[in-house]
């Protein structure tokens, strides 16, 4: 379930052709092919009709990146209730993440992408995954399986863990294989949230 108290953006028809288009240019071409002409060819819409949402190419990015993690999360519509439950979740997340056609380009072709909408500033992909975290944190500690502690700041930290990792995937590709970056990534995740 999506964070409660979260605001969602809901896409009307148009706007979601454009981010359709927008999706499809960051696969072809990467962000940089993301420009207001080319998402209006691509969608077959006017220029004004796309600025009456966005204010340029880049508002258009952060919109589809954002709504490629609101369709992340649908594939988790109950929190978790248990720090392994919890742990699960971050881990069947981040797979669900990589997997994601436009993360999976982003990801192999320009993970410098991340710098630019993730890394540098807190942003509202990031503020959506956060409070999905609070959340499934506030119920774990009732069972007494997670840790004492602010949910809010354990899932700042968690998230810092996970997006670390998820980030530097590729780059230890050869160093670790995927059974294991997986077992280290639940150990590390298991270990912070142990009460």
């Amino acid at each position: 379930m999506l964070p409660s108290g979260s605001k969602i953006p809901v896409w009307d028809s148009t706007q979601s052709r454009v981010l359709d288009a927008a999706d499809t240019l960051i696969q072809q071409r990467g962000i940089h092919g993301v420009t207001i002409a080319e998402l209006a060819r691509s969608s077959a819409l006017s220029r004004p009709t796309i600025y009456r949402s966005w204010s340029d190419a880049d508002d258009v990015v952060r919109a589809a990146l954002l709504r490629r993690v609101v369709f992340v999360l649908e594939a988790f519509p109950d929190p978790a209730t248990t720090r392994t439950a919890l742990v699960d979740d971050v881990l069947r997340f981040s797979t669900l993440f990589r997997a994601d056609p436009v993360y999976a380009c982003l990801l192999e072709r320009q993970p410098e992408a991340f710098t630019r909408y993730m890394l540098q500033r807190v942003g509202s992909s990031q503020r959506l995954i956060q409070g999905w975290l609070t959340r499934a944190i506030a119920v774990a500690q009732r069972d007494g399986s997670v840790r004492e502690g602010e949910p809010q700041q354990i899932a700042v930290m968690l998230l810092l863990i996970a997006q670390s990792a998820v980030l530097s995937h590729d780059t230890v590709a050869e160093l670790i294989d995927e059974e294991a970056w997986e077992r280290e990534l639940r150990i590390a995740l298991e270990g912070y949230l142990q009460s």
